[in-house]
């Protein structure tokens, strides 16, 4: 598979989707909103914020929502995602997906997917999907490729 590569202005719309969500972000408990933007193979922007709630394991992550808008849109195939959260800032660690996320991702996304993060006002690291989830299982593994 040949690897995807992100453009400035898709990066940049990616960016301003994610960032847009994180406003619209519901996070009363943790007081960490987040906001996530996909890119789908048809080239339109999906996004999500984070929603959380009292009983704290029925949230639900940004990356998660996007990926629920992009299959609600018609689309099951991810081609880049950025994550906007408070990470970044007064040397605190950037944003990333959590663990189930990753493994949402890698359900529509190839290893070689772009994972970029940021914050309010800066951008931050770029990680691809199989080094923040290395020997990761995938559809593939039960011959649905």
């Amino acid at each position: 598979m040949s690897r995807f590569t992100l453009t400035e202005t898709q990066q940049q719309a990616l960016l301003d989707a994610a960032r847009h969500a994180q406003r619209q972000a519901y996070a009363p408990y943790s007081r960490y909103p987040v906001g996530a933007a996909v890119l789908d193979d048809q080239g339109r922007i999906h996004a999500g914020c984070n929603v959380e709630n009292a009983a704290y394991p029925e949230g639900l992550c940004a990356e998660a929502a996007a990926l629920a808008a992009m299959v609600l849109a018609g689309s099951i195939r991810a081609m880049a995602v950025l994550v906007v959260g408070p990470g970044g800032k007064n040397n605190s660690a950037w944003t990333m997906p959590c663990g189930g996320c990753r493994q949402k991702l890698r359900e529509f996304g190839a290893p070689s997917m772009p994972i970029l993060s940021a914050n309010d006002t800066a951008q931050g690291p770029r990680h691809t999907l199989s080094a923040l989830l290395p020997e990761s299982f995938g559809p593939e593994h039960l011959g649905n490729t």
